[in-house]
């Protein structure tokens, strides 16, 4: 006989990955087409922690494989030494493999800054615009046509991240 229970015959997942970006209006209007957007400026800086800590370990982990390596290598003594003294060679391959990673750890974070920031720069941040536009209610009488404007503005909006991180801080905003 065939064992049909819920226990035999249900599959389990894992839990899904949650989206780091999130579909946002291109335009401005709810109505056009939609463009992927991290849905604020902390979870694109964590996004982006995240992935330069990624690269920086898998290329650490791969330095010290090298570095292991090279140590090995430039400690051996000439074949006609023969094997020599264990305890110099081993005292060796420690100071080169520690010297090396040293300087691999500082190349690598260069790396993975460099590997991130093109893709991370170039990525679009959903931005609220909601204070700005009080701001600037604020200031226009109540029958302005321009106030009408500025209402239909005080939605999100997205800009790319190498333009919101270049830009000058507003003296509300700080």
């Amino acid at each position: 006989m065939e064992d049909y229970s819920a226990a035999t015959t249900t599959v389990v997942f894992d839990r899904p990955i949650p989206l780091l970006r999130g579909p946002v209006p291109a335009g401005g209007s709810e109505l056009g087409p939609y463009v992927l957007a991290f849905r604020s400026l902390d979870s694109w800086a964590t996004a982006f922690k995240r992935c330069e800590t990624l690269i920086k370990e898998q290329c650490e982990e791969g330095a010290k494989i090298g570095c292991a390596v090279a140590a090995s290598k430039n400690c051996k003594p000439p074949w006609w030494r023969g094997s020599g003294d264990m305890r110099e060679r081993e005292k060796c391959e420690e100071q080169e493999f520690e010297g090396c990673v040293t300087a691999a750890k500082h190349k690598c974070a260069g790396f993975a800054k460099d590997k991130c920031s093109g893709a991370f720069l170039d990525a679009r941040i959903a931005v609220a615009r909601e204070l700005e536009v009080l701001v600037g209610m604020a200031s226009m009488p109540e029958n302005s046509s321009c106030r009408d404007h500025l209402m239909e503005l005080s939605s999100h909006s997205c800009c790319r991240a190498r333009d919101l991180l270049n830009k000058p801080k507003k003296p509300w905003l700080a």
